[in-house]
C-alpha cells in the first residue's frame, strides 16, 4: 500500500495532468451519464490509494454538491420539453429536462472531481517546477502560483484576524448574524494586509533579481519516475481505444 501511495504521489506533475485530461475528455467520448458519474468514484479510489481520501471527499462534496443540485433543479424545471412528469401551477418537471440535467451535472462532477484529485495529489511547487522545465517564463509560472495561493493565504490571514478579535473580547461564534457581524470588521484589515503582502512579495522578488533578463536556475527540481512512460502509454492506448469504439458505435 505504501509503495502504491509513493508511486502515485511521485508521478511527474504533467503525467498526473494527462490522467486528469484523459478523464475529462473521456466523459465526452463515452455516451450517457453513468460513466461520467462513475469518474467521481474512480477519483475517490485513486485518492484512497494516494492516502488523501478524506481530504478529497470533503473538498469534492463542498465544491460540487451545491452546484450540481442547483443546476439539476434549474434544468429540470425550465428546460423545454413535451413529456411532463410533474406540474404545479406554472412549474413543471419534464423528462427532457431531467435527461439534460443528468448529462450536464455528470460532466461537471467528472471534470470537477478530476481537477480536485489532481491538486490533492500534486504539490504546487512540483507543478511550478515542471512548468518551468517545459519552458514557461518565470513570470507566467509566478502568476499561476500566486493565483493558486491567494485564497489559502487570505484564509490564513482571516483566521489570524478573527483570533485577534477573540482576544479583544469580540464575539465571533454563535448564530449566523453574530458571525456575519464579527466578519465585517475583518474586511478592512484583510484587504490592507493582502495589499501589504503583495508589496512585500514584489520587494522580495526584485531583491532576488526576478526581472533580470538572464537564465533562471532553481534549487528545487522534480524528476520523472520509471512509471511515467508506462502511464502515458496506457493513457494513449485507452484514448485511442475509446475513440475507435465510439466511431464504430
Amino acid at each position: 500500500m505504501d509503495q502504491i501511495k509513493k508511486s502515485i504521489l511521485h508521478l511527474y506533475p504533467t503525467t498526473k495532468f494527462l490522467v486528469t485530461l484523459f478523464l475529462c475528455i473521456s466523459v465526452f467520448i463515452v455516451p450517457g451519464y453513468l460513466y461520467a458519474y462513475s469518474v467521481l468514484f474512480i477519483c475517490m479510489f485513486f485518492s484512497y490509494l494516494a492516502g488523501s481520501f478524506k481530504e478529497f471527499s470533503d473538498l469534492a462534496i463542498k465544491a460540487l454538491l451545491l452546484i450540481v443540485v442547483f443546476i439539476f433543479i434549474l434544468q429540470s424545471f425550465f428546460y423545454p420539453g413535451t413529456h411532463v412528469i410533474w406540474s404545479w401551477s406554472i412549474f413543471s418537471i419534464k423528462q427532457e429536462g431531467i435527461d439534460f440535467a443528468l448529462n450536464l451535472t455528470s460532466k461537471i462532477v467528472a471534470i470537477g472531481s478530476s481537477f480536485i484529485l489532481f491538486f490533492r495529489i500534486t504539490k504546487v511547487k512540483d507543478l511550478i517546477s515542471s512548468l518551468e522545465a517545459l519552458g514557461l517564463p518565470p513570470k507566467v509560472t509566478y502568476i499561476f502560483l500566486s493565483t493558486l495561493q491567494i485564497i489559502p493565504e487570505m484564509k490564513k490571514l482571516t483566521i489570524v484576524i478573527m483570533d485577534a478579535q477573540k482576544t479583544r473580547g469580540v464575539e465571533t461564534e454563535g448564530k449566523l448574524f453574530t458571525r456575519i457581524k464579527a466578519f465585517l470588521p475583518t474586511l478592512s484589515p484583510l484587504i490592507l494586509g493582502s495589499i501589504a503582502g503583495t508589496e512585500e512579495r514584489v520587494l522580495t522578488l526584485e531583491s532576488r533579481a526576478f526581472s533580470a533578463k538572464v537564465k533562471k536556475t532553481s534549487l528545487y527540481t522534480v524528476e520523472k519516475t520509471k512509471y511515467d512512460p508506462i502511464v502515458r502509454i496506457i493513457l494513449l492506448i485507452l484514448l485511442i481505444t475509446l475513440i475507435i469504439w465510439r466511431v464504430m458505435l
